[in-house]
């Protein structure tokens, strides 16, 4: 089943090439790159056995295998039409399960409250969240869409930035009433670091400093509880903290030290056309970060 939807799809995709004779102009037109829609087309001809396309620089032009492939696919466009309008009264609802992978601390700080809102919007929505620290492949998985802090988003997914963050070094008033303040990076070899099993040195600016203390563990709420009852700094993302430093309960230390800038994406298939219920929802948590 799904090999016969792959070919469907790019099946729609050669339409779409052969109607405009570009590539550029197809690729802009279904919103994908020029390299996803070309890899697509060959994959396509390679499939059937057919060159339907013949490809020089200056211009495209159909083979007559081609023509005949195009002439087929216009009847199954008004198949897809007819469908489309005997239909139309469940096409409008915005409902069924959306499957989404984001990592923990996003989804504690901003994904819950979005998913809740969108719920109320739309009551007949359901959401399956995996917080797992596995970076799935949406290619092969069956996830709707991703979202994922990284610095190279992969290249054959649609991947749309939501939002920038640091990390940023906190600790709770009492920790540094009992064991001072941390006045430059070097500082904090003297402190408790509370960190992940995977920092052995935390960086600022340009340097990287050892950091060190009783307690390694790969869960940032649970290293932030820590921070709260007074046991040591924490280096955490600012957005997993804000809250507790605008409450009082940590403050920022070494906050004139940069720490390099990293951005959260929004991830998802490149297909030629969403489910009404996962286009609303991408467009409703932009919104949140706009």
């Amino acid at each position: 089943m799904l090999k016969e939807h792959k070919k469907l799809e790019r099946l729609m995709l050669f339409s779409e090439v052969a109607q405009t004779l570009s590539f550029s102009v197809a690729a802009e037109s279904l919103g994908i790159s020029r390299g996803h829609l070309s890899t697509q087309i060959k994959q396509l001809e390679k499939d059937m056995g057919l060159a339907l396309l013949i490809r020089s620089t200056r211009n495209v032009r159909l083979t007559e295998q081609g023509k005949r492939v195009l002439a087929g696919m216009e009847k199954i466009r008004l198949s897809m039409l007819e469908l489309e309008r005997s239909a139309e009264h469940e096409g409008h609802a915005i409902e069924g399960l959306l499957k989404i992978t984001a990592p923990s601390q996003f989804t504690e700080r901003f994904l819950l409250d979005i998913c809740s809102e969108f719920k109320q919007l739309h009551p007949a929505i359901s959401f399956s969240i995996d917080c797992s620290y596995t970076r799935h492949d949406l290619t092969r998985s069956n996830f709707d869409l991703a979202f994922r802090a990284t610095a190279t988003p992969p290249e054959n997914m649609v991947a749309k930035p939501l939002m920038s963050y640091r990390h940023c070094c906190v600790a709770s008033p009492v920790y540094l009433a009992q064991c001072g303040t941390p006045l430059v990076p070097q500082d904090i070899q003297q402190h408790q670091c509370l960190r992940a099993q995977d920092q052995a040195s935390w960086h600022f600016d340009n340097h990287q400093v050892h950091a060190d203390g009783w307690l390694q563990i790969n869960d940032n709420n649970m290293l932030k509880r820590q921070a709260i009852m007074g046991l040591g700094l924490i280096r955490v993302p600012d957005y997993l903290v804000d809250k507790e430093i605008a409450e009082g309960k940590l403050q920022l230390v070494l906050a004139d030290f940069s720490q390099d800038a990293k951005k959260i994406y929004i991830v998802h298939p490149q297909l030629i056309q969403h489910s009404k219920r996962l286009s609303a929802f991408i467009h409703f948590v932009r919104t949140k970060f706009i």
